[in-house]
């Protein structure tokens, strides 16, 4: 991101470097070289009797680009429209692509890549996964994610090994495969209400999703995506036992197996 010119509407990171009776002077720790103002009007919802109490030197805070000159210097910025969500969200985004340049920088020590050879390949893996936290994300979960993005060489080896070590993944993954056996008529049925009983133990607000796939007679699979392995493992166990319970209660048989 550094070197690129923030847009109007953009969330940038800043640090505030001098608080006048107006205002208040910042730099943008994402773009160096680059610089904001925070109008007194724009520090807070309502009347600000005294900026200083809700400002000081030093002070990271998150803002909303309103305004910027036409070289792209220097920017007018609001404190005030930016929510509490979204000023968490942002700060935690920017200490993660923080974190992620710092192993980029060991991988590169360790295996003998110069600075330009650093920055090179963090330029191309923001370009694959967005960002470059993003990138140690899918490799944490996926020793094959590079490669399906296109890269190449030896060092994908250590930099999976980075970042399993390093990166707590955002969620995790179950997958198994339940053989499935209903001679029974309306055995269809069976099936069908069994697997439907599982993809109920879906749960958007705690981040849980559960879906089942025909894989051919008498096989189906079944996917779990949870926030961590303690809801992961939970919601398994449930969904095992509810296919299977209800397979059974319809007259066949069932069976399980993790992969």
């Amino acid at each position: 991101m550094a070197g690129d010119a923030p847009r109007e509407g953009d969330l940038v990171v800043c640090s505030i470097t001098k608080v006048k009776e107006n205002g208040a002077y910042s730099v943008l720790d994402e773009y160096p070289g680059r610089e904001g103002f925070i109008f007194i009007g724009e520090v807070a919802s309502g009347w600000v009797k005294n900026i200083r109490n809700h400002l000081r030197d030093g002070q990271r805070v998150v803002c909303k680009v309103l305004r910027t000159r036409k070289d792209g210097s220097s920017l007018e910025l609001s404190l005030k429209a930016v929510s509490d969500e979204r000023r968490r969200e942002t700060l935690q985004a920017w200490k993660n692509e923080g974190r992620a340049a710092q192993l980029l920088r060991v991988l590169g020590e360790k295996i003998g890549w110069d600075e330009a050879e650093i920055k090179h390949t963090q330029e191309e893996m923001i370009d694959a996964f967005g960002n470059l936290y993003g990138a140690f994300e899918d490799a944490a979960v996926n020793d094959k994610a590079l490669e399906e993005a296109g890269f190449e060489g030896d060092w994908i080896a250590n930099f999976n090994e980075i970042a399993v070590e390093n990166i707590i993944p955002p969620f995790v993954e179950i997958r198994a495969r339940f053989k499935i056996s209903v001679i029974v008529e309306q055995g269809i049925e069976v099936i069908r209400k069994a697997l439907s009983s599982a993809e109920e133990l879906t749960d958007e607000e705690a981040d849980v999703k559960v879906e089942c796939f025909y894989d051919g007679a008498p096989f189906y699979r079944v996917e779990i995506r949870a926030p961590d392995y303690q809801v992961g493992e939970a919601t398994w166990d449930e969904v095992n036992n509810r296919v299977i319970g209800v397979v059974e209660d319809g007259g066949g048989s069932a069976s399980s197996e993790r992969f």
